[in-house]
């Protein structure tokens, strides 16, 4: 006897695949079938695997009088009527394993097919049932079902709209099956107009019923969700209120203001009755018609300060983790204070820094979203803190368009803070975001804004890291002796404050400068001193920065053989710290060095590197170096931190 548990969500075609498959496979099963229809997630209305039995009992020929009374007594006279036998039975929608280990047959020969939306653990434990776990479809699939159910000529009037209407509908056949029964109602209406309707996520819902409980996504999850009990319910509405587009138990914990032992546990309750999935391991994922659905119901079941409770710890989570691991990232950023965590919000510890960048990797999307979410409820202050701590990470993995977007929502809500120092900050932090895209004007005109701000605050640090960040924006625009004065006074006021890991980047800077303008004596001698200073501060990363200036300065000077150490030098430092794009501009020196060398093939290598690492970034230097490998013209641009 061989079991399959198809599993689910609901609304995702468990029944129609069982169904549909059953019909494929008729011949195989020469005794024929049984069907049963559990009705485990119907209130009230659950099937007992007793009156089950006794309808598959009417079904092999046994009169009413001769069925026993007894649910065993039913069981062993089932199991001796289907020895011998190969038939298939279907048992659909069943609730729990209980309801169906009565039902199966005893011996071999009979396959049985299982439908649920809980995760049947037990069935496949002890009886060894073969799980089949049912997701939404993928798009082309999506896509050729509305196609089938409204006609190809809409779909191809419409392509885009139609597109749109299956991602809104987020793949799940019901959900399809319902827009495309509203669409084939109302011959006139244009898909665009129900994709328009369908955008907004607090009327998803609504959109997606047709009348009665069968054709209404929201009757179908309600199914799921009345089988909950009071603290896993309460989960479940909690996760609507967070951002997705998936939550780690960490975060789960802070939501809920309980252990993470505890919020595991509601997870994997969630999960087993398809609400929610495990997709990786301590990371649960809801589609958006679930997340809409939980929304809705936190907002009808919970009043207005425990969800701001809940938002607030689950913001605190992601600050407080968030800012650990930009400190570890880049110890040499400049502090802040931050909002303090309200009572049950947690935040996870970060050993090294390889935990540290393993984790923002996995929060990446999350702490976008988190950012916008902060903004967008009141919280200003987790708004701006927030995009600083994630500028680091950003920063190291060349994600510049959202850094500016980041800082440009930081900027607005450290104004409606009112907070001078928030906006002096994340002002430099928008123009460091505006330099690296290319966007000189805003930059400066950022930069200006700030620099204005730190003179009133008398915070010479935050001066010359402006006039830092100048001397960079100058070097783009290739006005090399005005990056020097910059530097010049950024060094000054390190110097003042007595800040050893600004004043090393700004020596390497000074150096880079320098060898700019022709002068590599002056250059070798400035990252030296650079290289000094980074050993005293302890800084990895900024010597990789220092490494490669040196390797630009000894390759001019004629030491060939210098500037590739020191260039594998910084490359080992720049890929030990994940820091993508520095790598690459690195990668396109060793490259130059290669090609004075006559070794053109390394070069060639060393600059395909780089060039798919700025492709990768979608950096706009990724041209210069496509022309460099056509041309063998070297250039390159510096990095903002």
């Amino acid at each position: 006897m061989v079991i399959s548990a198809i599993g689910g969500t609901a609304g995702v075609g468990k029944t129609a695949l069982a169904v549909q498959w059953a019909h494929q496979v008729e011949a195989r099963f020469p005794d024929g079938q049984l069907y049963v229809n559990l009705r485990g997630f119907d209130p009230g209305q659950t099937m007992p695997a007793s009156d089950a039995l006794a309808a598959f009992l009417r079904a092999l020929g046994v009169t009413g009088q001769d069925i026993p009374a007894g649910q065993d007594e039913r069981a062993a006279r089932y199991r001796s009527l289907l020895a011998g036998r190969q038939m298939l039975v279907v048992l659909d929608n069943a609730g729990d394993d209980g309801q169906v280990r009565p039902l199966l047959p005893g011996g071999p020969g009979c396959l049985v097919l299982v439908t649920s939306r809980n995760q049947l653990a037990g069935l496949i434990a002890t009886e060894g049932a073969r799980p089949v776990t049912l997701g939404v479809l993928n798009e082309a699939d999506a896509i050729q079902l509305l196609g089938q159910r409204i006609g190809a000529d809409r779909m191809s009037a419409e392509p885009s709209a139609a597109a749109e209407l299956t991602a809104l509908c987020v793949r799940l056949p019901l959900a399809l099956a319902i827009a495309a029964a509203r669409v084939s109602l109302h011959p006139g209406w244009a898909l665009a107009a129900l994709a328009s309707e369908l955008r907004d996520a607090r009327g998803r819902l609504d959109g997606l019923d047709a009348g009665d409980a069968a054709t209404s996504v929201r009757a179908a999850f309600s199914l799921s969700y009345q089988q909950l009990g009071p603290q896993t319910a309460r989960m479940f509405r909690l996760l609507g209120l967070h951002p997705g587009p998936d939550i780690p138990v960490p975060a789960a914990a802070s939501l809920a203001g309980t252990d993470e032992p505890a919020a595991r546990r509601l997870l994997d309750d969630l999960a087993r009755t398809s609400l929610i999935t495990e997709h990786a391991p301590g990371r649960y994922t809801l589609h958006d018609l679930l997340r809409a659905y939980a929304a809705e119901l936190a907002h009808a079941g919970d009043n207005q300060a425990e969800r701001e409770a809940a938002t607030g710890r689950m913001l605190d989570h992601y600050l407080h983790t968030a800012a650990g691991a930009a400190r570890v990232l880049n110890p040499a950023r400049e502090p802040i204070t931050l909002t303090p965590p309200r009572p049950g919000a947690a935040a996870c510890p970060h050993p090294d820094y390889a935990h540290a960048m393993a984790w923002f990797e996995a929060e990446h999307h999350v702490l976008l979203a988190a950012v916008g979410l902060a903004a967008g409820t009141g919280n200003d202050s987790h708004a701006w803190q927030l995009a600083w701590a994630m500028g680091s990470f950003l920063s190291l993995r060349g994600h510049w368009h959202e850094a500016a977007d980041t800082q440009r929502t930081a900027l607005a809500a450290a104004t409606r803070l009112g907070d001078t120092g928030a906006q002096a900050l994340t002002g430099r932090l928008l123009a460091n975001a505006c330099t690296n895209l290319g966007d000189h004007e805003q930059a400066r005109r950022h930069y200006a804004s700030s620099l204005t701000l730190h003179q009133q605050l008398g915070n010479l640090r935050g001066e010359a890291r402006i006039h830092q960040n100048l001397g960079v924006l100058a070097e783009r625009q290739e006005c090399y002796a005005d990056a020097l004065g910059h530097c010049q006074q950024a060094l000054r006021l390190y110097q003042e404050t007595g800040d050893k890991t600004g004043q090393a980047e700004t020596l390497n800077e000074m150096g880079w400068y320098h060898g700019l303008l022709g002068d590599y004596e002056q250059a070798r001698a400035f990252c030296r001193r650079s290289l000094t200073l980074c050993a005293e501060a302890g800084h990895r990363w900024k010597e990789g920065n220092a490494w490669d200036t040196l390797g630009y300065a000894e390759h001019h000077l004629g030491n060939l053989a210098e500037a590739t150490a020191c260039y594998q030098r910084a490359l080992s430092l720049f890929r030990e710290a994940g820091d993508r794009y520095s790598e690459a501009l690195a990668l396109s020196h060793l490259g130059d060095t290669r090609l004075t060398t006559g070794e053109f093939p390394q070069a060639r290598k060393a600059w395909q590197q780089a060039l798919m690492i700025l492709d990768d970034l979608q950096h706009p230097s990724a041209d210069t170096l496509r022309a460099k490998l056509r041309q063998a013209d070297p250039s390159a641009t510096r990095s903002l931190t």
